[in-house]
């Protein structure tokens, strides 16, 4: 594999110690760095892993609990497809077309302020 060269920032202290280091080790320091980074990505790669499997289990242990999550999903856009325009807590319903990207508000549905601050909003 093809060596790529890279420019990393080091703190002074961390790059005094590592010139020393190679000194007495009588090894380039381009070795050493290689070898820090390579122990490095080793040992984060695996504490990734196990953050990543341990979340998985988490998951598969919820889908056991909860068996029928599909149906609460279900549920929950029937009640939506349902209510969705008397939902408070969805907020008001607007009215309008989309023009170049913006909602504009029916005249009849919107009072003269809210035109104007909803003008002002899409900045148009």
């Amino acid at each position: 594999m093809t060596r790529k060269a890279s420019t990393f920032r080091i703190q002074p202290s961390v790059r005094g110690a590592l010139e020393h280091l190679s000194e007495v080790l009588n090894r380039p320091m381009n070795q050493l760095v290689n070898e820090a980074l390579e122990d490095f990505v080793a040992r984060r790669s695996r504490q990734v892993e196990q953050d990543l499997e341990t979340t998985l289990a988490r998951l598969r242990a919820y889908r056991a609990r909860d068996p029928h999550f599909r149906e609460a999903i279900a549920a929950a856009v029937e009640a939506e497809a349902q209510h969705g325009r008397d939902d408070p807590a969805q907020g008001e319903v607007v009215t309008g077309e989309l023009v170049n990207g913006q909602l504009v508000e029916s005249a009849e549905e919107t009072g003269p302020v809210q035109s104007k601050i909803h003008r002002l909003l899409n900045a148009s």
